[in-house]
């Protein structure tokens, strides 16, 4: 397992001499190989390593055994040992969020800040093969896409942190024959346990039903399919990218006299990018009906939030066309940074303040923009689609999903607040971390807070009444 790691490792120049690691370690498995493994590797890659482990404080004295347990190994390989704590459940309840969801954040912001604070090059997290299996089979059960089907990245930067995944290839029960071999111990958590949670269903459920009945090497065959959508997702995007700055994506025009030479495939990731592009998220369905429109098979395309798109001769237009009944219930405004804007229709004032880049420093990572031009937002009600990504999430999701995981009442998710930038694309959800792309880091000056705060009717009226669409 070792020249495996070590391979894997030097095939994505995950690592480098002289980087500075820090190796996130909860104490179970996998976290607990990967120390080793590094321990091991260390001279041969050149890099000085550091023990990092966050204590959530959701089981109480089982949680803090587990600390204990890592500051001990980290003392036995005579390593650098700091620990972080955060109280999981009480962020979870105060921001509206699931268990997992607040572990996470409070987790990765406490370990960029690590990465700050202690000059590193990377942090190193145990995610395995077994997970990337779980990850993958989770996406196509949600019906995403080849982006969602790539499953977890070998490499991700997270505030301009490399977060790397050297065990990406390595199963789990590799890992914990590893382990006996070595006569190591390690923590159980139990609340892998717990079937409430989808990923324990499927890794204790669903998964070995599948292997069983259906396809013995299914963990190794959704590897695979995540390895081939990586390659294909980052081909089709440079491919896009280039075809968009020619048609002009990113306007509400889309020129499109050649749409049909083009291949099926980069016509549906042309398509998709226009409409992503214009704050407008869709299922495939649209995208095939968009297609029709824009080869001239049909006059014009029904998508969500009220567009409508239409070809005229050599472009496709994208016309704002809202119901009669999403006119009524939503809004559109424009928020002025050093300005407020008012929405009665949810009783709220929001309110946009310049925050010094010494005084965003001391902010939790996550909660504030960065200071882009025009220095204008518009802000409008949640739309049927909309997608987003929260600052320290792994991967984009539908804000419907969002909201049922955060338990955000049904009623009150049509008229949700949401601001966007000049390209349309979503910076800010109330109640969410800003958008993980424009974060505020630190060197990138001025931050922007975004504040919600009561509305105050003039005397003798009172708010409408926030209802569904």
């Amino acid at each position: 397992m070792r020249e495996q790691v070590l391979r894997y490792i030097r095939e994505r120049n995950l690592l480098k001499a002289g980087d500075r690691v820090a190796v996130a370690v909860s104490g179970g498995a996998d976290s607990v190989a990967l120390l080793r493994l590094l321990v091991e590797l260390r001279n041969e890659l050149g890099i000085v390593l550091f023990v990092a482990h966050f204590n959530h404080q959701l089981r109480g004295q089982q949680s803090d055994a587990d600390e204990r347990f890592v500051g001990e190994l980290a003392a036995r390989h005579n390593l650098p040992f700091f620990a972080g704590h955060g109280d999981v459940r009480r962020h979870a309840e105060a921001h509206k969020q699931s268990l997992e969801h607040a572990a996470r954040f409070l987790r990765y912001s406490w370990l960029i800040d690590q990465a700050d604070d202690q000059n590193l090059g990377a942090i190193a997290t145990a995610h395995s093969a077994d997970d990337q299996a779980e990850t993958v089979l989770m996406k196509f059960l949600r019906g995403a896409s080849t982006r969602g089907l790539a499953g977890i990245y070998p490499l991700l930067i997270m505030n301009e942190v490399p977060i790397i995944r050297p065990l990406l290839e390595t199963s789990r029960a590799s890992i914990e024959c590893y382990l006996k071999e070595l006569g190591q111990p390690w923590c159980e958590d139990r609340t892998n346990l717990d079937m409430q949670r989808t990923r324990n269903r499927i890794r204790h459920e669903l998964l070995p039903l599948l292997e069983r009945d259906y396809n013995p090497n299914l963990r190794k065959a959704l590897c695979e399919t995540a390895e081939v959508a990586r390659g294909e997702e980052g081909f089709w995007q440079s491919i896009a990218g280039s075809e968009s700055r020619e048609s002009g994506t990113h306007s509400r025009e889309l020129r499109i006299g050649a749409f049909d030479q083009l291949h099926v495939a980069l016509q549906r990731r042309l398509l998709k990018r226009f409409l992503e592009c214009n704050g407008i998220a869709t299922e495939f369905h649209h995208i095939e009906t968009l297609r029709c429109c824009a080869l001239g098979e049909i006059g014009t395309a029904n998508l969500p939030g009220g567009w409508l798109a239409r070809r005229e001769e050599h472009c496709l237009h994208l016309i704002r066309t809202a119901s009669e009944a999403e006119s009524e219930a939503g809004y559109e405004c424009q928020l002025p940074i050093r300005g407020c804007c008012t929405i009665p229709q949810v009783g709220l004032v929001l309110q946009a303040v310049i925050v010094p880049a010494e005084s965003a420093a001391l902010e939790i990572p996550g909660t504030l923009l960065r200071l882009g031009r025009p220095v204008r937002l518009t802000v409008r009600n949640w739309r049927p689609g909309d997608r987003f990504r929260p600052a320290h999430s792994a991967a984009e999701e539908k804000l419907k999903r969002l909201f049922a995981e955060k338990r955000i009442p049904v009623n009150q998710r049509p008229l949700w607040p949401v601001a966007l930038n000049k390209d349309n694309q979503i910076v800010w959800v109330r109640g969410f971390p800003v958008a993980h792309d424009f974060a505020w880091i630190p060197g990138s000056g001025d931050a922007i807070r975004i504040e919600a705060l009561p509305y105050q009717p003039p005397p003798g009226t009172s708010p409408p009444e926030v209802t569904p669409k």
